[in-house]
């Protein structure tokens, strides 16, 4: 795929990763447009977040290369914005929503300085976008599983990062947290931001996602939804474990989640 093109917001070459030697990714390389709104999908289990992972170092990777924008991530970083699963969390930590925001300002000030009026302000800012403004001195841990959600993807945009990792943010939140996520990626795209989200619901793949990057273990398929989101790629992908009910809609029947929307 040659060299990473400095004008690419994320490029991989031949990322492999291995847990305990046994192989969870296997040779992706992945050339990322900028100012899309990407979802990544496949079974549990396909390596989904273990790629978003590695490509931001949260794992490390048995070979391969990660550039952003034609460089090392490790100098990039401040590019960044990371949403994680909501599970990874410990909500019991004793900080209120406005705090977990400015923690997104962390990697503009450095570790030793202290946020100033403006930062506070563009985290209550950040808080106001996802209709938390109102919780801003709630504690995280009194918040609800959608509340909770809505405050890290603030963090993420109070980083003013220009590409951004979401791991599974729409998993356990209501229909109305859900809408506003999505209103959030689409305002973040119209600014050519760059947003690729593990997602699991094939349902809401068409509406939600204008790219995607169909993985199992290793990359199946990535472009335009509309050329790459085919029943050919879903098989593919998922095996045996699809059942087509239309063109674009199947259900799981994994043992796991015998009978659920993936």
């Amino acid at each position: 795929m040659g060299i990473a093109h400095p004008d690419l917001p994320l490029s991989i070459r031949d990322i492999t990763v291995a847990y305990q030697k046994k192989p969870v990714l296997r040779h992706v390389s992945l050339d990322i447009p900028e100012g899309r709104l990407i979802g990544i999908i496949g079974p549990n289990g396909a390596g989904k977040s273990t790629l978003i992972k590695s490509i931001q170092g949260l794992v490390p990777a048995a070979s391969g290369q990660v550039s952003i924008y034609g460089k090392p991530f490790k100098e990039q970083r401040k590019l960044i914005g990371y949403v994680p699963q909501r599970e990874s969390v410990d909500w019991d930590f004793p900080t209120d929503a406005l705090d977990v925001v400015l923690m997104g300002r962390y990697g503009k000030l450095g570790w030793f300085k202290r946020p100033s009026k403006r930062d506070k302000e563009w985290a209550m800012e950040c808080l106001s976008k996802v209709g938390m403004a109102d919780y801003s001195n709630r504690q995280i841990s009194q918040l609800s599983g959608g509340q909770q959600q809505r405050v890290f993807l603030a963090r993420a945009l109070a980083q003013e990062a220009q590409i951004y990792f979401m791991d599974e943010p729409f998993a356990g939140v209501d229909a109305a947290t859900e809408k506003a996520i999505i209103q959030l990626l689409n305002d973040l795209k119209a600014q050519k931001k760059t947003v690729l989200v593990v997602h699991h619901d094939l349902q809401t793949v068409t509406e939600y996602f204008d790219y995607i990057v169909m993985i199992n273990k290793r990359l199946i398929a990535a472009g335009p939804t509309e050329e790459v989101f085919t029943s050919d790629n879903l098989q593919k992908t998922y095996g045996g474990r699809l059942q087509f009910i239309g063109e674009h809609t199947a259900v799981h029947t994994d043992t796991n989640k015998k009978g659920a929307l993936v």
